[in-house]
C-alpha cells in the first residue's frame, strides 16, 4: 500500500460541520471494542467539538491525501474535556507556572486510524503548550485512546465514569511532564 502524505494546519471556523462528522465517525467506530452501544451514545453527549479551541487558534487538523483524517488540540483554559454543549465548562485561563495545559478533543477518522495521526497531533499540542511556558499537560482519555497516550509518556492520575450522557462512560485522566 502506498503511503499518503499527511499535512497539518490550524482548524478553520468554516470546517465545523466536517469536524463534527469526523468526530461522530470516530466515536461510533473506534470506541466499539471498548464500549457498549449505550456508552457510545452517551459519549456523543459528553464529547465533541469545543469551538473555543478554534477561536483560540489551538486546534489542529491533519489531512491525508487532501482528506480530513484527524483533529485535536490543546488549551490554555480550565475545561479538561467536552463540547460546546457539555455542562460545567470553564473558559478561565490557566497559569502556566502552576497549571497543566489541556490536550483536548483528539479524533481520528476510522479510515485513517493507526497511521500516526494521533501521535502527530499530540506532538503539535505539546510543542505549542511548551512554547507558552507550560511544563505539564493533562488530558481525559477514552479507553480507545489510552494505549496511545501511555505510549507517548502520559501516566494515569484518576479513573472516572461520566454518566451525564445517560450511561456511564469510563475515562482516564492522564498527565505528562514536558
Amino acid at each position: 500500500m502506498r503511503s499518503t502524505e499527511m499535512t497539518h494546519r490550524l482548524a478553520r471556523p468554516e470546517e465545523l460541520d466536517a469536524l463534527r462528522a469526523l468526530m461522530g465517525a470516530s466515536i461510533s467506530e473506534l470506541q466499539k471494542d471498548f464500549l457498549d452501544e449505550r456508552q457510545i451514545a452517551s459519549s456523543r453527549a459528553i464529547m465533541g467539538l469545543d469551538t473555543q479551541l478554534i477561536e483560540d487558534g489551538t486546534y489542529f487538523v491533519v489531512e491525508a491525501g487532501g482528506q480530513l483524517a484527524g483533529c485535536g488540540g490543546w488549551s490554555r483554559r480550565a475545561t479538561l474535556y467536552g463540547s460546546d454543549q457539555t455542562p460545567g465548562r470553564s473558559a478561565a485561563l490557566l497559569d502556566p507556572k502552576r497549571d497543566a495545559a489541556r490536550v483536548r478533543a483528539m479524533y481520528t477518522h476510522p479510515d485513517h486510524a493507526r497511521r500516526g495521526i494521533g501521535r502527530m497531533i499530540l506532538g503539535l499540542c505539546e510543542a505549542a503548550a511548551r512554547s507558552e511556558g507550560f511544563g505539564t499537560v493533562e488530558l481525559m482519555a477514552t479507553m480507545a485512546g489510552e494505549p496511545l497516550y501511555r505510549a507517548c509518556g502520559y501516566v494515569p492520575i484518576e479513573r472516572i465514569e461520566d454518566d451525564r450522557g445517560g450511561a456511564p462512560v469510563p475515562l482516564l485522566r492522564m498527565r505528562k511532564s514536558l
